[in-house]
């Protein structure tokens, strides 16, 4: 019989091994001299030419996509400085845990080749990089081969293949690490937020397609470096432990991002994220929460648009001699797409799956027709069919013109930013009817349904009614960012408001926003929106295959990583059937393991 002594011999004395036949010492130095060495390519010049776009042609200062090999080369640096055992840097490479200093080195690999790729393909040939290009090219495959050459635990048992994968896998041995004092916990904290939102503005500012791709691939690789040294799971502790600070510190960073632009056009892309973002959210609760797979979706933004449109004070409008203040014109929004919800779903909810989702896409292209036959002649004169009602005025709310610039503080607020701080405003009103109502007894009932909804019928849950509540509260959030919309617009117009089209939002974004970023969290649908907008906004080639390409992230999603970007904890258990979570048992090393029935 084997003892768990055997068992933890067994897998102390498994044989180590590098994918690479190099020893572990030389192995180690690679990845060391070759993350400084990729850092110091970014101060070459790359190109002789500043036809490609961020001027590599400078020798002594980076320029654009080389200042992102430049970051990726120190995080390769500071994985193999982890290896050596440094103070503070050794969960990047203690305890044998290979897959910091692999990932790492992929970042500053993938970014430095399709540099140099980018550079051949817009310039025509190879023959137009300088010699520095040669040199990143050569410098970023060092730390690459070194990290591949580190021994890995249990290696020589295992083929070539599951080697390779256990070099980008997140060790099961990790040791949680003790956190510090609360006054400190809410520095780091604060540190963490500074991060995030240096990052979230350099996406944003990114001014060309090349440089937004460096970004994204610098990015993924560095926050799953991240992950598999644990470090995510201590950020995870810390904001567990401090939720309320961290809520107010996220959307501190929310207010402090027009700040930080001189740019109205990016201020205009943030209040767009946020409305896509307060959609997703609504349709987290029909879909993430109550399991109700919604496809018109879009149709309850719609209705808010519409409403808000034509009730403050456009011209265009039927209605053009009522305006509402801003306030009474939210609540008609969300008070005319709630009603449109109970209307909708009161007949069709007793529906489950297809028949259910079927149903749904019909609602959506018929509010779609309808509004583009309201045109006095095909049917009521109301929504000035095809053409829309323009001219909508801009919001004038506590004697501040929206539609004017205004200084604070030496910094200039231009209309776009305006319209930000007050979708902040609204997003947060809308965090918090989301987490109220999911932490709340209909919440826990919307889970049940979407669990079994027999089961849950059986313990006197009626379905009906909580399924009806969920798809009114929905619609109610999506028609409320509907009216913040049609003032950001200037118009409303039919065709957004569609199942699938080339940008967002229509309801095929919507619906990928929530899978992609996490069913059943607040932070996941707008992670999901803010990608899903970003991607077609910064990568114009990808304007006509972007459904094309969403649906090949989304296939590739759902094989590696079914719970979404941000895992919701009871749907990891759901979905990965060892029950194994990306953030195990916290637990310090001299506290007793919780004692399991039958053990």
């Amino acid at each position: 019989m084997t003892t768990m002594t055997d068992t933890t011999m067994n897998k102390t004395d498994a044989p180590t091994r590098g994918l690479l036949p190099l020893p572990a010492a030389a192995a180690r130095a690679l990845v060391l001299a070759g993350g400084i060495a990729t850092t110091a390519s970014a101060f070459l010049a790359w190109t002789w030419t500043a036809e490609f776009p961020g001027d590599l042609t400078i020798t002594g200062y980076p320029g654009g996509l080389q200042w992102l090999t430049f970051v990726a080369g120190i995080l390769a640096a500071l994985t193999g400085l982890g290896h050596y055992g440094v103070p503070g840097l050794r969960a990047l490479g203690a305890n044998g845990n290979n897959a910091p200093a692999a990932l790492a080195a992929l970042g500053a690999f993938g970014t430095t080749w399709f540099t140099v790729i980018a550079i051949a393909a817009k310039l025509g040939g190879l023959a137009n990089l300088e010699p520095g290009g040669w040199i990143a090219a050569v410098a970023s495959l060092l730390p690459l081969l070194g990290a591949f050459a580190l021994p890995q635990q249990g290696a020589g048992t295992q083929s070539a293949k599951d080697t390779f994968r256990s070099y980008l896998a997140k060790p099961d041995h990790l040791t949680p690490v003790a956190l510090p004092s609360p006054w400190i916990q809410r520095v780091l904290v604060t540190a963490v937020t500074i991060v995030g939102l240096t990052v979230f503005t350099y996406g944003i500012d990114t001014e060309y397609g090349e440089l937004f791709i460096g970004f994204l691939i610098v990015t993924v690789f560095a926050i799953w470096a991240l992950h598999t040294a644990g470090l995510l799971d201590v950020v995870s502790r810390l904001t567990a432990k401090n939720r309320a600070f961290t809520l107010a510190m996220g959307f501190a960073a929310a207010i402090a991002f027009p700040f930080t632009q001189t740019d109205d056009h990016y201020a205009n892309i943030g209040v767009n994220i946020l409305i896509f973002g307060t959609v997703a959210l609504g349709l987290n609760i029909v879909v993430g929460l109550a399991g109700l797979l919604d496809l018109g979706y879009v149709a309850f933004l719609g209705v808010g648009a519409y409403t808000a449109a034509l009730v403050s004070g456009s011209e265009f409008s039927t209605f053009s001699g009522v305006q509402f203040p801003f306030w009474a014109a939210a609540l008609t929004g969300a008070a005319a797409s709630l009603v449109f919800g109970v209307l909708i779903g009161a007949p069709t909810l007793r529906l489950r799956g297809d028949y259910l989702a079927i149903v749904t896409l019909g609602f959506g292209e018929i509010f779609r027709i309808a509004v583009n036959n309201m045109d006095g002649d095909s049917g009521p004169d109301l929504t000035n069919g095809p053409n829309g009602i323009p001219s909508i005025p801009d919001l004038n709310l506590l004697g501040i013109d929206f539609g004017q610039s205004h200084d604070i503080a030496g910094f200039t607020l231009g209309r776009f930013a305006n319209y930000y701080l007050l979708m902040v405003l609204v997003m947060a009103i809308v965090v918090l009817v989301y987490t109220r109502a999911a932490d709340s007894r209909i919440g826990r009932s919307w889970v049940a349904i979407r669990e079994d909804e027999t089961a849950a019928t059986a313990m006197g849950i009626n379905g009906f009614r909580v399924k009806l509540v969920a798809f009114a509260l929905g619609a109610a959030l999506a028609g409320l960012a509907g009216t913040v919309s049609a003032h950001v617009t200037y118009s409303v117009v039919p065709n957004p408001y569609q199942f699938a089209g080339s940008t967002p939002p229509n309801s095929a974004f919507l619906l990928a926003a929530v899978v992609l970023g996490g069913m059943g969290t607040v932070a996941g649908p707008l992670l999901g929106a803010a990608l899903l907008y970003l991607l077609p906004e910064k990568l114009v080639f990808l304007q006509d295959k972007s459904l094309l390409a969403f649906g090949v992230a989304l296939v590739l999603l759902m094989r590696f990583r079914p719970e979404g970007i941000i895992a919701n904890r009871r749907r990891q258990l759901e979905f990965h059937e060892t029950g194994q979570l990306d953030v195990p048992e916290q637990r310090l090393p001299d506290e007793p393991a919780t004692t399991k029935a039958g053990a």
